[in-house]
């Protein structure tokens, strides 16, 4: 085993180091919002709450999901995530697929549109325009409708198929009587499982974190999405008497930071719980594009 040059070995400390920070800064507010989530009333006026709870109380849990509009954004939110993720898998696969093909004629037409609006957008107020003149507003397909195609991944996608997929395979189903879109549910798709998984976690994800779209277009509080619903409450007055949550029993007062920060980890803890089932897809499929020796 070859012995590393110091060097070598400062820069590995170096690398760590960055990586430690960068873990850091990423978990200990996570850890922080969780404390103060489970801490009482008291010990959070007190500012007495860091890393770990103190007075441990589950209170702020039973209000949040004791909050018929809490529940009800969460289930709107699920809904409309994995609408908008299998709408924008599907019309992403079907932008980037064909752009492989040799044959087709105006391809790079075709791509260079999608590259076009990676660069230049029409802004806010033509965007509210559009949805309001196409009578989407106030309705769950404003929030799914204009981010469902998008060309960044998009161009993943084209590039797994055009690098990943060897036409060997292709030509091989072709002679068999394969048709194109044969060829694409029975060869591609089933060797793009990593790209496919990791696209798929992209769109999840920024529409679950998304709440400026349904801010601009929602005046409904039927519709609020969780992170819209989260963001009146992290935003609400300090003083207890503004900010208040539905219950069965009627309108109850609350404590402002206890409340907001278990709103907060009841809005971030659903999806981080689908990581781990994509966790062996999303490594292979970040990997896309790096140098193989």
């Amino acid at each position: 085993m070859m012995k590393k040059k110091p060097s070598d070995l400062i820069f590995d400390i170096f690398i760590y180091f960055t990586l430690i920070i960068a873990v850091l800064a990423c978990l200990l507010p996570f850890f922080h919002i969780m404390s103060v989530s489970l801490s009482s009333s008291s010990a959070v006026m007190l500012q007495k709450v860091s890393l770990f709870p103190v007075g441990l109380n589950f209170e702020a849990y039973r209000r949040v999901l004791g909050d018929n509009s809490m529940i009800r954004s969460l289930f709107f939110t699920i809904y409309i995530t994995v609408l908008f993720t299998i709408l924008g898998m599907f019309l992403t696969i079907c932008y980037a697929y064909p752009l492989t093909r040799k044959n087709l004629k105006g391809r790079n037409v075709f791509l260079f549109l999608g590259l076009f609006t990676l660069y230049f957008g029409g802004g806010i107020i033509p965007e509210y325009v559009l949805i309001n003149d196409l009578g989407l507003m106030n309705t769950m397909w404003c929030l799914i409708l204009p981010l469902a195609l998008s060309p960044y991944n998009m161009i993943i996608l084209k590039t797994f198929f055009t690098n990943s997929i060897p036409e060997s395979l292709e030509e091989s189903a072709k002679l068999d009587g394969c048709s194109d879109i044969g060829i694409l549910l029975k060869i591609v798709l089933p060797l793009s499982t990593p790209v496919l998984a990791t696209l798929s976690l992209f769109f999840a994800v920024g529409r679950w974190n998304s709440f400026q779209d349904a801010l601009f277009y929602i005046s409904d509080a039927k519709l609020y999405p969780l992170q819209l619903k989260l963001y009146y409450i992290v935003n609400a007055s300090g003083s207890t008497e503004t900010l208040v949550m539905e219950s069965g029993g009627g309108v109850e007062q609350l404590q402002p930071e206890v409340i907001r920060a278990a709103s907060v980890m009841f809005a971030t803890i659903p999806i981080i719980l689908v990581y781990p089932w994509l966790q062996k897809y999303f490594v292979k499929g970040v990997m896309i594009g790096a140098v193989k020796g």
